[in-house]
């Protein structure tokens, strides 16, 4: 596609990212490829979109995709000096490795375009080394340590971005927090409305969409705010909301279990127990005694 010669490596490629790629007319075509990318972009401008969301990129920006993702390239120009790499590589190359039954420790490869990694010098020089020592590896030195090697390095990649990522976390704290102010809102909705009847339980995609990120975002944002995963924050929230009502009604408990927009009660009481030691009906009886 960029007219470059084929890898020397049928499993990764190296792409450098210069002025023969930055000016590489994208069009107005889907791509959805079959491999894992890790992007460092510098000195192009443009965007990307990745289903109906759309992120513009310029200096020090880390894009992440993985097999089956959906990307569409939009507005490519260049800046100042074009720099910058694509690494890629196929799932067979990780697959019979710890990276390869691990990779979804890395959630990142399934954020929204608009949640890229935004990198300093510092942090881009010490991803641009290791990059280089895979290059180096599948180019010049093809022997029974290469794949070993190689593996380690881009786990190595990967850890460095997770720690990237929580840093950005942190840095965004206000932004965050008037996220999670409006996921509070919108939950509150979602029960006042009752839009439990018609669409069940509150979901964490339901909430991810509202607020225009991914669900993978969501959850990592809530983690490192509260300790908690978007599903484990929404089923407390629902829990609070159970409690309200079995102190503040003499509705059945299966009642209160399709109000709150469970298919089955048990699911609800199995809910209910494991995140406060005790059944609905228990729960009732203690409360009333005190």
């Amino acid at each position: 596609m960029l007219g470059l010669p084929a890898p020397a490596y049928p499993l990764i490629s190296l792409i450098p990212i210069d002025g023969k790629v930055a000016e590489y007319e994208y069009g107005n075509r889907t791509y959805v490829h079959d491999f894992y990318q890790v992007t460092l972009k510098s000195g192009i401008a443009g965007d990307i979109i990745y289903g109906r969301n759309r992120y513009g990129y310029t200096q020090g920006t880390m894009i992440f995709s993985k097999p089956g993702q959906a990307l569409r390239y939009g507005d490519v120009r260049k800046v100042s000096g074009q720099s910058g790499w694509a690494l890629l590589f196929h799932p067979d190359l990780i697959r019979r490795s710890d990276l390869g039954r691990h990779i979804e420790a890395y959630p990142f490869f399934s954020y929204d375009s608009h949640e890229a990694l935004h990198i300093s010098e510092r942090e881009k020089q010490l991803l641009t080394n290791l990059v280089d020592q895979i290059a180096l590896e599948y180019r010049d030195n093809i022997d029974t340590h290469t794949n070993k090697l190689i593996l380690s390095h881009i786990t190595l990649i990967l850890d460095y971005c997770s720690r990237f990522h929580d840093r950005q976390f942190s840095l965004r704290g206000n932004d965050h927090m008037d996220m999670l102010s409006e996921l509070d809102t919108l939950l509150k909705g979602y029960f006042e409305q009752e839009k439990m009847r018609e669409q069940g339980l509150p979901s964490v995609k339901y909430f991810a969409e509202a607020l225009n990120i991914s669900s993978s975002y969501l959850s990592d944002l809530l983690k490192n705010a509260t300790g908690n995963n978007a599903q484990r924050y929404i089923q407390d929230y629902l829990i609070e909301k159970a409690k309200y009502r079995l102190l503040g009604s003499d509705a059945r408990i299966s009642q209160i279990a399709y109000s709150l927009g469970f298919e089955y009660p048990q699911h609800f009481s199995k809910l209910f127990k494991s995140r406060t030691g005790m059944t609905p009906s228990e729960y009732r009886k203690v409360s009333f005694k005190a």
